[in-house]
């Protein structure tokens, strides 16, 4: 019969709350017992629980007043008070915390099991490492899916208009990118005629846009899920410079001397690609930062901005640039 209620008042939250999480057996000890009285309750609350991960201590009220370490109980005499000896600081979460956020607080202090509150503070509930490990699962793979351009949670075994669903909005977004980079290109039909070999390096730094601004928005994205971002978004974007500029420079050595060593391109295109590539490597790092920070800031998932997403508009992004600055340099 007790089981039966417990089931019924878990039936009352969503799912995918920490209330829909929960489980009920605990072991919780009041903070006016003393030690012996302590255990002798523990005793009997134990048989009904398959793991003890944590003591809680309540008041009279069945409000969480802290938790209390085996440790402290074994070395103190049996009739102090437990309101002596249990430690007022302890992780909770409140029922109609949404899932994600218990998976979140629990990886972030690396908690086995956290105590669920009710709006009045009343303890109603446990919620162990095993109940939330599905919804890291689930989370992750959301994820993943979103940075590899999937837009619903699908598996391979599927069906073929599921997965067309999941997997056509993307490639359509790519698509016009695609239509841009390509009208961008026609639109500098001009360095053909005089400097064909610029195209020639127009896939390499393509490439580099789209790999430079996954690489960013990948650390800023696994940064947000496990809220160690800190600092202004202003320092973020300087640090993300002073990398970008690095990093551009040092590949920008190499493509200078590799584009004239091994293909026989003049210094002068080397050098208008190599400025190029720093200046398309510093705005596609700027975006991979910033995207991510923004639709987070608006409530919306940040992995969207490791996908196609982010490819796509850098692609287009370093084309302008590129031959922009060419056109700048060389004067076509």
């Amino acid at each position: 019969v007790e089981h039966a209620k417990d089931i019924v008042d878990l039936l009352r939250y969503d799912e995918d709350t920490a209330g829909g999480l929960m489980g009920k057996e605990l072991v919780k000890v009041n903070e006016n017992w003393n030690v012996l009285t302590c255990v002798r309750e523990m005793r009997e609350q134990a048989t009904n629980v398959q793991r003890v991960h944590s003591i809680y201590v309540v008041d009279d009220e069945n409000r969480l007043k802290g938790r209390l370490s085996l440790k402290d109980l074994l070395i103190t005499g049996t009739k102090t008070p437990i309101s002596e000896v249990y430690i007022p600081k302890v992780d909770f979460v409140k029922v109609n915390t949404p899932d994600v956020e218990v998976a979140r607080i629990m990886q972030k202090y690396d908690l086995e099991a956290i105590p669920v509150v009710d709006e009045l503070g009343r303890l109603v509930g446990r919620i162990t490492i095993d109940d939330i490990v599905d919804v890291i699962k689930e989370e992750a793979d959301k994820d993943f899916q979103l940075a590899a351009g999937i837009s619903q949670d699908v598996d391979a075994d599927d069906s073929i208009i599921d997965l067309t669903k999941a997997r056509l909005p993307w490639l359509v977004l790519a698509l016009l990118g695609g239509f841009i980079s390509v009208k961008l290109l026609n639109g500098f039909s001009g360095a053909m005629q005089h400097h064909k070999e610029l195209f020639f390096f127009t896939p390499l730094i393509a490439a580099m846009a789209g790999n430079v601004g996954v690489q960013s928005s990948a650390i800023i994205v696994q940064g947000l899920a496990n809220n160690s971002i800190s600092g202004s978004l202003f320092n973020r974007l300087i640090k993300e410079v002073l990398l970008s500029l690095l990093n551009g420079s040092l590949l920008a050595l190499i493509l200078i001397a590799g584009s004239h060593l091994l293909l026989g391109v003049s210094y002068e295109v080397g050098l208008t690609v190599s400025i190029s590539l720093i200046s398309v490597i510093v705005i596609a790092s700027l975006i991979g930062t910033f995207v991510p920070i923004l639709l987070n800031k608006f409530g919306i998932d940040p992995a969207l901005a490791t996908g196609p997403f982010i490819t796509t508009s850098n692609d287009i992004c370093g084309i302008l640039i590129y031959f922009t600055i060419a056109k700048m340099i060389l004067g076509f």
